[in-house]
């Protein structure tokens, strides 16, 4: 059974201290520092193996950064041995967080209502709560543990803590909301583009995408022989990737945006990223490598190299055919053309990754970032769905969550009383910008089938004694006075002749459609200029997706788009069903599949590979994990390796759903 991380009462649910106003005169009169910005290590390894255990950080301090697109892995600070957070700050003098840095300006003393927004997820223990950036591991043990590649998702930014130099980061201390009156303002460059084109009232961006500005911050007593902060810096050999995965972000309370309190050490772990980068090979590695450099350019503001890293993670990442893996690498260039003012591709961006075939957790960040883009647009009605639907996903309780969530309302609520709720929330296909061909549509005046353009008007005569809809902008039509199909595209062009002399037609998906020339059997694949893709016939079929189908000859197996047969024609048949009540006919989006053998079931990959041999009566595809029945009505699970996760003794398949819920509690995917 494995562990669930660190323990629950490491999570606050109220706001942290620090986000109370500070004057500009020196720390040392505060005379309450407050407790320290996190209580433990962030926990919890989105990608780690439901069977395998977490790594304890309870005894750790914290790191506060970047949250917002690092890995969610649960990893222990490597600057451990520092004060413990919340000892005592009185006493000390004021230093910059970091000597390295330029000088410390001390900020003019700002409004109650500045205060820094830090959400009570950013010290929790559950990287799941943080809003972190997203890892890309499928399932499988990630090259780096710390990269919580399976269910990370790339997060909003950061805010560094200098635990590495041997400095205690107390709670207490400026605010970082707003610059200080009178500050120059950054000016805007081509790697620091400010959103453009907002509908009306959306909200005020920051006068620079990050906020940059520096921290004083009192050093605590040290609880041992205090040395030169130079003298404890974090090791050169740190993993960069267990770096960010133990980082917390704390955000601005109305931009919503992450804020930067040592850039310096985000360019280092930027480059430490590259170093990691330059030997790996495969499409997997370099896709998280290179998203995860895109989430700290993006939050240091450098926005034209996080674009172009965004974009080539996306087709390392898409050559790799993994969906997590993909829809990580999406809702991460998302983030970074959010910030850059390309909202309408962003958005396009968050609903595609957002497949209801990944875990709830993942589902839900993505739907939180999502509504921070629309946020930016001014959507407040469609933010709110977003952080409604991203609460709604996450079943058990959850405060880093729920904390993100009220600042985030509090933010919308107040533009809301300023500028109204701004336009009205669009549906996933407007979102998509989804192309609607000709629907069919029957003539009762000339008892003909015909097409009408999505406002109703006729587009294709009615003159066919049948018809099929439009997939992939062809579909398949039948004329009186032929028994045979014939293809047409959008404009009633034709493609294919009935003389071809198809009885039998299935729909076009993928770039191939299967046909028979005698109705009953001997199917084969074309493309639409009429061309044998596959010519080896086949009793019966069912439609390609994600370039795989189900075919039977004699058992039922599966084939690739070039008719190799990569999955034997041996079982009875496929029952691929999924925890959120669908049906697939053959693999999912994912590449899974539940075949059947003689009324066992198991499950195998779009690769031919058996996951789980066929021995059990029944089988459901939960997005982590295999749930499993007896035919009794006892329930249990496997995890994706097919290995005992929980036992086969609840009622129902709900039960198990929560029980599966609750060993997920301390992981935390990173976007």
């Amino acid at each position: 059974m494995p562990t669930t991380g660190p323990v629950a009462d490491h999570a606050r649910s109220g706001p942290l201290a620090d986000a109370a106003p500070a004057t500009p005169a020196p720390p040392e009169t505060d005379p309450t520092p407050g407790p320290a910005p996190a209580e433990a290590g962030a926990a919890g390894t989105a990608d780690r193996p439901l069977d395998e255990p977490a790594e304890p950080t309870a005894a750790t301090p914290a790191r506060t950064g970047p949250t917002a697109d690092g890995p969610t892995a649960a990893a222990e600070d490597p600057t451990a041995g520092t004060p413990a957070a919340g000892e005592p700050a009185g006493g000390t003098t004021p230093e910059p967080v970091d000597d390295t840095a330029p000088p410390a300006v001390p900020p003019a003393e700002p409004p109650a209502s500045s205060a820094t927004g830090t959400s009570p997820a950013l010290s929790a223990k559950n990287t799941d709560g943080v809003v972190p950036p997203m890892d890309d591991s499928v399932g499988s043990p990630a090259p780096v543990p710390s990269t919580g590649d399976a269910g990370s998702t790339p997060v909003p930014a950061p805010a560094a803590a200098d635990a590495e130099a041997g400095v205690e980061v107390p709670v207490s201390g400026p605010p970082l909301a707003t610059s200080p009156p009178g500050s120059p303002v950054a000016e805007a460059s081509p790697d620091t583009v400010l959103p453009a084109g907002p509908a009306a009232g959306a909200a005020t961006a920051l006068s620079a995408p990050t906020m940059l500005t520096p921290i004083i911050r009192p050093r605590t007593e040290q609880k041992a022989a205090p040395e030169p902060e130079e003298s404890a810096p974090e090791p050169a050999s740190a993993d960069p990737e267990q770096v960010l995965a133990t980082y917390e972000w704390r955000f601005h309370h109305e931009t919503l945006r992450e804020l930067v309190e040592n850039p310096d050490e985000l360019r280092a772990i930027r480059d430490r990223l590259t170093e990691k980068l330059e030997p790996a090979k495969d499409n997997g590695t370099r896709a998280r490598l290179l998203s995860l450099r895109a989430v700290v350019s993006r939050i240091l503001g450098d926005l034209g190299k996080a674009l172009a890293d965004g974009k080539l993670a996306l087709a390392h990442a898409e050559a790799t055919g993994q969906l997590r893996r993909i829809a990580i690498a999406q809702a991460r260039l998302a983030h970074v053309l959010q910030w850059r003012g390309d909202f309408a591709e962003a958005d396009r961006l968050f609903a595609e990754a957002n497949s209801p075939e990944l875990p709830d957790r993942l589902r839900a960040t993505m739907h939180e970032h999502a509504g921070r883009s629309c946020y930016d647009q001014g959507r407040y009605m469609e933010a709110c769905n977003h952080f409604e639907k991203a609460l709604e996903l996450r079943k058990v309780e959850d405060p880093d969550l729920i904390a993100r969530t009220e600042l985030a309302l509090d933010a919308v609520f107040n533009k809301v009383a300023q500028n109204g709720w701004g336009p009205y929330p669009r549906d996933r296909d407007e979102i998509l910008q989804v192309h609607k061909p000709p629907v069919p549509t029957f003539s009762e005046k000339v008892q003909r089938w015909g097409y009408a353009d999505p406002e109703g008007q006729l587009a294709i005569a009615p003159s066919y004694a049948d018809v099929q809809p439009f997939r992939d902008g062809a579909a398949w039509v039948r004329r009186p006075e032929t028994p045979t199909w014939e293809l047409i595209d959008e404009s009633g062009g034709l493609l294919i002749e009935a003389t071809a002399g198809y009885l039998a037609v299935s729909s076009f998906s993928d770039g191939l459609a299967w046909v028979s020339r005698d109705g009953t059997g001997g199917w084969i694949a074309i493309d639409k200029a009429n061309k044998v893709v596959i010519p080896s016939g086949f009793e019966d079929v069912r439609p390609f997706r994600r370039g795989v189908a189900a075919v039977r000859r004699g058992g039922w197996g599966a084939v690739d788009r070039t008719g190799k047969v990569f999955l034997p024609t041996r079982y009875t048949g496929f029952a691929t069903a999924l925890t959120d009540g669908r049906y697939v006919d053959g693999f999912t989006d994912e590449g899974l599949a539940i075949v059947d053998a003689g009324g066992r079931k198991g499950v195998v990959d779009k690769s031919g590979q058996v996951l789980v041999a066929p021995a059990h009566p029944a089988m459901v595809i939960h997005p982590v994990a295999f749930l499993v029945g007896d035919g009794a009505g006892r329930w249990g699970a496997l995890d994706r390796r097919g290995e005992p996760l929980i036992d086969v003794v609840h009622p129902s398949r709900t039960d198990v759903i929560e029980e599966i819920d609750r060993l997920l509690a301390d992981t935390k995917p990173v976007l």
